[in-house]
């Protein structure tokens, strides 16, 4: 017998909301309205500003969104809004598509949030957690969360609780094997399963050729923590010594929720360096662009806190790629297949000498590109939400099935 349409809750930020993982949202509940499983998406994503809205077209062959923005990024209450939001709705089942600190940048807000899966789960719905990072390879420090080892100390504490009510959720999902692993051996948990991050786009090979202009070197993404842009600063004006065509640097993106007004004193501290772009958000509709211009796609992290899914978007545009051999980063690339140059983070002549050698061989940079474009290949997040979609309906079942043995012999 076939099973009803799912009606699924899903709890993420999503475009033109700027929490972190609206552009994974994005792209998986794009391709969820495609699955003819569905029979309605509920979003319940972050509360925006008043001149802002949640638009979804409707279209045949598309299920239908309905939007119910039921929290704030910092508040308190987040988990008893979302569970009730959630009652509300009625889904089937709820998917929290979520990282460690997805609720806020407060260690009280963050914490505090990331409960709503316990809640959620205790009022009876299937629960499925798409967990992007944990809190065991997370640099606490560099990601703006600690600056002493007592506070580090106090918040891996509290992060382990945090993490075993996390694993209450019928199914906790993770992108990297690493994380799998220390989650069985830490928490002995046996509801956790390796699920492929995916690729954004579906699209044909793209040209490596340049458009006319300055050869762009791209950094994207939340600055300020543990993604700093001094040392690439420091490497472009390392670059721009008369020896190569025009050069210019796009920093896309904002701060990070931990860093407020970093990119403005880094932009009026280095005012005297010319060619130095600063495009504030990207809006969704720019992603295409602004990977398409670029010849290479920099990550000036010092650490990492998940799987990238800049470095996921950069294959799908076909772009070479340089980066520190660090962590979460280091894992991607010897799991999933991707390439690039390699630098020491924090060292501005050996970011510069990497970049060189992507802008300075036309061969080179195509190669990378072209291995990029392959690695993002390996699995469209379309069949990825096909995954998904497999999980929930045994978890639907088994529900079903508990429901049924509990009624009474008649």
């Amino acid at each position: 017998m076939l099973m009803p349409k799912l009606r699924l809750a899903v709890v993420t930020t999503h475009p033109p909301g700027k929490g972190s993982l609206n552009e994974y949202a994005y792209h998986f509940v794009r391709f969820l309205r495609q699955k003819e499983e569905i029979g309605e998406i509920i979003l319940l994503p972050d509360q925006l500003p008043p001149d802002q809205t949640y638009c979804f077209e409707a279209r045949p062959g598309l299920a239908p969104v309905s939007v119910i923005p039921c929290w704030s990024f910092g508040a308190h209450d987040n988990a008893w809004r979302i569970r009730a939001a959630v009652r509300q709705a009625n889904p089937d089942a709820v998917l929290f598509n979520i990282q460690f600190a997805s609720f806020g940048s407060s260690k009280v807000s963050a914490t505090l949030g990331l409960t709503a899966p316990y809640w959620v789960k205790r009022t009876g719905y299937p629960t499925l957690v798409l967990l992007h990072n944990i809190m065991e390879t997370t640099n606490l420090r560099s990601a703006g969360f600690a600056r002493n080892p007592f506070v580090e100390s106090f918040i891996r504490f509290f992060g382990t609780q945090v993490t075993r009510l996390l694993l209450t959720a019928d199914l906790v999902a993770v992108t990297i094997p690493k994380y799998v692993e220390i989650l069985e051996a830490k928490y002995k948990a046996t509801n956790v399963v390796l699920a492929p991050h995916g690729a954004f786009e579906d699209t044909p090979q793209p040209s490596f050729d340049l458009p006319p202009g300055p050869i762009k070197i791209l950094a994207f993404g939340k600055f300020g923590t543990y993604k700093r842009v001094e040392t690439l600063i420091e490497a472009f004006k390392l670059l721009q010594d008369g020896s190569r065509p025009p050069l210019e640097l796009v920093i896309a993106g904002t701060n990070s929720p931990n860093a407020p007004g970093y990119l403005e004193s880094v932009r009026q501290r280095y005012a005297d360096i010319p060619n130095i772009r600063y495009t504030g958000y990207v809006a969704e509709q720019d992603i295409p662009r602004i990977f398409s211009e670029a010849a290479v796609v920099v990550f000036p992290y010092n650490s990492t806190t998940g799987s990238s899914g800049v470095l996921h978007q950069s294959g799908d545009y076909g772009k070479a790629v340089v980066l520190p051999y660090i962590g979460d980063l280091a894992e991607v690339i010897a799991e999933e297949g991707y390439s690039g140059e390699f630098f020491a983070p924090g060292d501005a002549h050996s970011l510069a000498a990497a970049i060189a050698r992507v802008i300075d061989n036309p061969a080179r940079r195509r190669e990378l590109g072209r291995q990029n474009w392959i690695a993002s290949r390996g699995l469209p997040i379309a069949e990825v939400v096909d995954w998904y979609l497999l999980h929930l309906e045994i978890l639907i079942k088994q529900r079903q099935g508990d429901a049924a043995r509990r009624l009474p012999a008649t």
